[in-house]
């Protein structure tokens, strides 16, 4: 199982520096922020090259340094002040200075970083650095409290050695502080860390001849949105899929089966390993009995050439087997039926020995949205409203914790 959950993976950070002598831990903040996952795009402002250079943004950051609303080598497209701002997850200014936080105070937009604050809906992380008297000036004081009301958020400065020689309160908040910061507001929640889970997604096919398969409408994208959550929640996660045309999530071991049988083979070499074990798959409850080696022929009319009846015999019951392995592995199941929703899934429940499981219509196969009814091994029960399947996962994974 592959461990590779960044918890800004995927995040786009613009990252605002300004005239500051703390503008060059922005550099290993930049660093930091890119091992975390992020995609960081810097934006300078004039008074901030004049204490470090573009050049070394771009090298950390491996995007270009902004530093001109109509720097032509840097821009990929005429409107860059608005693309960049609605493309950002969050924009962090470290540091922002007495200057920068007027502006925008003020709805001032005179250069990039003002014009692109003010053209974006994403959160705004002001990390002050400043001297003292700047920092206790009341006029500074009232725009950040203003700033503040309007939804703006502080990481307040730090007492300590400052640049002009003296101690007091301004000093650029340490990186833990700024990343802690950014993590709590726009990171995945990092609560399945050390975790091991399986997952199984897609619909079994059980063959009857070389071209022909019972099998169901899965398409497994309950499955691979909950593997997709479980990652981003820190978690180590193994997802063995039948007969899905997803694309592999990313930093997931992924195995591909297409029968029960297949299935069942790869649950039971691997599920030692997890901690947590997640049976999203709709594997057939029936196959043929035997499979015809060739193409059975259509014959005449509705006459089945060769064959007069398909003889099935029942697949492997996974989930049940597995029930009774557990041991102090959290089992988690799905259920579709299509009468008596809560009934036939209790029962479910308990003859399998599952922890919780995920109860649903025929509706929810091939859809990118579903509605879930989540029933516990303490008879719980929590109704979900319809909505897409990767805020369904969580909510899943929520209950599971």
């Amino acid at each position: 199982m592959k461990n590779s959950n960044p918890p800004l993976r995927d995040k786009t950070i613009i990252l605002g520096v300004t005239g500051c002598i703390a503008a060059y831990k922005s550099a290993e903040l930049t660093r930091a922020l890119k091992k975390l996952g992020a995609d960081v795009w810097v934006i300078m402002t004039g008074a901030a090259q004049e204490f470090i250079t573009p050049l070394t943004f771009r090298a950390l950051s491996g995007n270009p340094c902004i530093v001109d609303m109509y720097d032509k080598n840097a821009i990929t497209t005429p409107a860059m002040h608005i693309s960049l701002p609605d493309a950002a997850d969050l924009i962090l200014v470290a540091p922002a200075t007495a200057n920068l936080t007027g502006k925008v105070a003020n709805g001032i937009a005179d250069d990039m970083l003002s014009t692109t604050i003010m053209a974006s809906k994403a959160p705004v992380i002001f990390a002050p650095a400043m001297n003292t008297k700047m920092w206790d000036n009341p006029i500074v004081k009232e725009n950040i409290k203003k700033l503040k009301k309007l939804g703006y958020r502080f990481i307040d400065p730090e007492y300590g050695d400052l640049a002009c020689g003296g101690t007091g309160e301004g000093r650029l908040a340490c990186m833990d502080s700024i990343l802690k910061s950014v993590v709590g507001n726009i990171g995945a929640k990092q609560d399945l860390d050390g975790k091991k889970v399986l997952i199984t997604a897609g619909g079994t096919r059980e063959p009857i001849d070389p071209v022909r398969f019972i099998g169901n409408r899965s398409s497994g994208k309950m499955g691979y949105a909950l593997a997709g959550a479980a990652r981003d929640r820190g978690a180590e996660v193994l997802l063995i899929s039948a007969n899905s045309s997803l694309e592999d999530p990313k930093h997931v071991d992924v195995i591909k089966v297409k029968t029960a049988g297949q299935m069942k083979e790869e649950v039971f070499k691997n599920y030692k390993e997890a901690d947590i074990v997640i049976m999203a798959a709709a594997v057939a409850d029936f196959r043929p009995a035997k499979e015809a080696k060739d193409k059975i022929k259509k014959g005449q009319g509705s006459r089945v050439k060769g064959i007069a009846n398909i003889e099935l015999e029942r697949t492997e019951d996974i989930l049940s087997e597995l029930g009774k392995k557990k041991g102090g592995k959290i089992l988690v199941g799905f259920s579709v039926e299509s009468e008596d929703l809560i009934k036939n899934s209790e029962k479910k429940l308990k003859e399998k020995n599952l922890d919780l499981i995920v109860a649903n219509t025929a509706d929810a196969f091939d859809s990118d949205v579903s509605e879930a009814v989540l029933i516990s091994k303490k008879k719980k029960i929590l109704e979900l409203k319809k909505q897409n399947k990767t805020s369904l996962s969580d909510l899943i994974l929520d209950a599971i914790l």
